[in-house]
């Protein structure tokens, strides 16, 4: 019997706009790009627009108020520790679970917030945020191949801001990590779904955003040379898709959309500035958040995130149940008020228990943290929004020059059933997936996750 495949290509940031100005533009040197782009749409992020948020309701098939993953920090509601968001805190089975219950295989490469690797029914190169090659692995038999290739879950883009060339040499490390990679993954065909995720975009555009957008821009050139390079690896997946036999379905996705930074606004100097936000103690570095005093009303994580401070909730926390809706009164008036230069800087704040569901939020200091926000602010395009615990001054730049946004995130599908009945969030592409193989809709409660 013939198996009907499936292709997922994820493009990590890339928005639509920005891939048909640099089709008409580059097209002859973005060749897969513009074949891609000639049949593309946009779908919608989820919020916060982070891609542990969005990686994970893609893989999942549900929002952030299933799956427990609201940003890239998680606040231990006890100690008041802050730790990176990771795979154990995705508390819905995943698409690969699913798929293996019904006997197929999934190979998977690069998809975020997928480490600690599990076990699944095939296999898994985990992406960002991975401590390590051998977290990021299963089985574990591909360690030994994927460190003779020299494979990196991520090149270094810490110097990326002061060093533009350094940025790009070590992307295009990356993108050798995963051709690599897709070598060894893909060719005996024994799989049924295969999901390969390229995060190189993001890490060029956070850094480098204006350069890839102005034609005029003196980096221009140099990256348009590594998004060529970039182009011939789609193209390399696309050739593979291309030999694979009928019947078979491609879908292409981004996370989230992109856009030019113009500030980067810190939620908690708002906070404090206004009263709402105490710290006991000068912090100790921007993730110290055991500066938070008994006395503070509502604190921020990135990237816009409010949490009152709530009684139960968290261990030091002051705010009754029945000061909480004035309090969402006041925060919100506030946040729609600020201004830059004359400029609104919130687009919306939105009341997360109407966002994610009433059913969401818990008792954070019994059991595992919920980790769900009490307002999620969605800024204006070009003002990016932080809660760092040791800044002094709301607006600033940091050496970033892109940011995110939920609108206007790439996506296609192959198959004109999936065309008519397109994904409005990126949740839905994994709801896609599911009906491909036959599979009904996801349920958190309904699966057993494999350990």
């Amino acid at each position: 019997m013939t198996r009907p495949r499936l292709v997922v290509l994820g493009l990590d940031g890339l928005p639509l706009t920005l891939a048909k100005a640099l089709v008409r533009a580059n097209g002859p040197r973005l060749p897969n790009l513009a074949r891609l782009t000639a049949q593309a749409g946009s779908i919608s992020a989820e919020l916060p627009e982070l891609s542990p948020v969005n990686w994970t309701s893609f893989f999942t098939g549900v929002g952030p108020g299933e799956h427990g993953v609201y940003g890239f920090t998680i606040l231990d509601p006890s100690s008041y520790a802050l730790r990176i968001a990771n795979f154990t805190d995705v508390r819905c089975p995943t698409i690969f679970d699913r798929l293996g219950e019904r006997g197929l295989v999934s190979r998977v490469l690069n998809l975020p917030n997928m480490a600690p690797a599990r076990p699944l029914r095939g296999m898994l190169v985990a992406g960002f945020v991975a401590p390590s090659l051998e977290a990021a692995v299963y089985p574990p038999f591909l360690l030994g191949p994927l460190k003779a290739s020299g494979y990196r879950v991520e090149g270094d883009t810490t110097r990326g801001a002061a060093d533009p060339g350094y940025l790009l040499d070590q992307l295009r490390l990356s993108l050798a990590a995963r051709r690599a990679a897709l070598d060894l993954l893909w060719p005996d065909l024994a799989w049924d779904l295969f999901v390969c995720v390229l995060t190189e975009t993001d890490r060029l555009f956070h850094f480098l955003f204006p350069a890839v957008e102005r034609l005029d821009h003196p980096l221009h050139a140099a990256c348009l040379a590594f998004l060529a390079e970039w182009d011939a690896l789609l193209g390399e997946v696309l050739a593979r898709f291309d030999a694979l036999p009928e019947p078979k379905r491609l879908l292409a996705l981004a996370d989230h959309g992109f856009c030019a930074l113009t500030q980067e606004v810190d939620l908690n100097c708002v906070l404090r500035q206004a009263g709402f936000l105490s710290l006991c103690r000068p912090a100790r570095d921007e993730w110290d958040a055991g500066v938070i005093s008994p006395e503070t009303r509502a604190f921020a994580l990135d990237p816009g995130r409010v949490y009152l401070h709530r009684q139960g909730r968290f261990a030091r926390g002051g705010v009754a149940e029945a000061e909480a809706p004035a309090l969402l009164r006041d925060l919100t008036d506030l946040l729609l008020g600020l201004t830059w230069e004359g400029r609104r800087v919130m687009n919306r704040v939105l009341d997360a228990r109407e966002l994610y569901g009433e059913g969401a939020a818990g008792d954070a200091l019994n059991g595992q943290p919920d980790g769900q926000p009490d307002l999620v602010c969605v800024p204006e395009p070009g003002f990016d929004l932080k809660a760092k615990f040791d800044r002094e001054s709301v607006f600033g730049l940091y050496g970033r020059h892109g940011m995110h946004r939920p609108e206007d995130a790439f996506f296609i599908d192959s198959s004109e059933a999936g065309l008519a009945e397109k994904p409005v969030r990126v949740r839905d592409v994994g709801r896609l997936v599911l009906e491909h193989f036959g599979l009904g809709a996801p349920d958190c409660g309904a699966t057993e996750i494999l350990s």
